[in-house]
């Protein structure tokens, strides 16, 4: 039947539970339902897409750590130069051997093709403008909602999590 977005009492998202988790939490006065998308489960109770809780719960910052495997969801599994979406590698802005480093802002998804027609340059020099700016994801719960969205389900989660487009 679907996932539920979690949001804390301030709005901001916390997780993504089963819709059966959501119903708990709604049946037990611990949340409010804030989204659904038309579905129901019994005659006058909707079967929620967003909830949030009553009470604010504290939660702890998590850094998403710098890995090829996020790299390559942050960029939609997409050569940032050309569009192509096989033989996917990583490429440094800033080339290394110039002084780039691994950063979330200074790498991007390339196609092996773009990725050595750049060579040791930057995309200005090599004349190959990035299709989109690469920075950090805003927080750890961004990889798993993009997942969700990328079908095309849950459009209603957009206004809740920041930098989605």
């Amino acid at each position: 039947m679907g996932k539920v977005l979690v949001l804390n009492a301030s709005y901001e998202p916390l997780n993504i539970t089963s819709w059966r988790r959501a119903v708990i939490l709604l049946l037990k006065e611990k949340a409010e339902q804030v989204e659904h998308n038309g579905r129901v489960l019994s005659r006058n109770f909707p079967l929620p897409t967003v909830i949030r809780l009553r009470h604010y719960v504290s939660v702890p910052y998590k850094e998403i750590p710098l890995t090829r495997r996020n790299v390559l969801h942050r960029d939609s599994h997409t050569c940032q130069y050309c569009g192509f979406k096989e033989d996917l590698t990583i490429d440094h802005i800033i080339p290394r051997s110039r002084g780039g480093i691994d950063e979330w802002d200074n790498v991007v998804t390339a196609c092996v093709r773009c990725n050595i027609r750049k060579g040791n340059r930057t995309p200005k020099e090599a004349a190959m403008p990035l299709n989109s700016v690469p920075r950090r994801p805003h927080s750890s719960l961004h990889f798993e909602i993009t997942k969700h969205l990328r079908g095309g389900i849950n459009e209603e989660w957009r206004k809740y999590v920041i930098g989605l487009s």
